[in-house]
């Protein structure tokens, strides 16, 4: 069995099996203990990234989704196999969180103190609406990011919006950004959570990166 098959038949097996939210921690005094790999999902209030989680996972009810960007004010963990093999996180989004701004600093310092600090955090998938492209806020994350040689990915959801031709050139301008980038892992996944497109080559690009 190639490396490549061995990968697909693990990204099959393990999001068919147990998964279980374990905890939200409002503040870094509140994380699980750091004994297993974690992938965290980071993105815009409104990039869709819950609705993501759930295709992953193929559950409709495990991250929660709202009408209300911004809904997501903690970071959320969620087991991976019994017993646990690796976490996902799901972490605030920024851009349009509807609240008062010291709220919305206490989620920012709380997002980059995690993904700073978090010694088993093996990626972040930066999480791109296709029919916006990368924003201020993208950037800004992803400076972060770069700065403190945290790895990470990037993601466009819900390309089923987007005419095909449109979307092949928000791609490349994604892509070149992407090289730029000391930090960013090479490759740009393409998503709609909806159509389901992109979700099992978003799985095998989760076990690649837990190892």
């Amino acid at each position: 069995m190639t490396d490549q098959a061995a990968i697909e038949q693990a990204a099959r097996r393990v999001f068919s099996g147990p998964i279980a939210f374990l905890k939200s921690a409002p503040g870094l005094d509140y994380l699980p203990a750091a004994d297993l790999p974690e992938i965290a999902f980071a993105g815009r209030s409104n990039v869709g990234k819950s609705t993501l989680l759930n295709a992953l996972t193929n559950r409709k009810g495990l991250a929660r989704t709202s009408n209300t960007p911004g809904r997501t004010q903690e970071l959320n963990f969620f087991d991976v196999g019994d017993p646990p093999a690796f976490r996902l996180v799901d972490m605030p989004g920024y851009g349009f969180a509807k609240a008062p701004p010291q709220v919305a600093k206490r989620w920012r310092f709380l997002v980059n103190d995690f993904l700073r600090g978090r010694a088993n955090l093996k990626r972040t998938l930066v999480l791109i609406d296709a029919r916006r492209g990368i924003g201020d806020g993208d950037r800004e994350l992803m400076d972060m990011l770069d700065e403190a040689a945290v790895n990470y990915g990037l993601v466009l959801t819900k390309a089923d919006k987007l005419k095909k031709s449109d979307l092949e050139n928000v791609q490349q301008r994604v892509a070149e950004e992407a090289r730029k980038r000391p930090a960013a892992h090479p490759g740009l996944l393409t998503t709609s959570a909806e159509k389901g497109m992109g979700v099992e080559q978003l799985r095998r690009a989760v076990i690649e990166a837990i190892g």
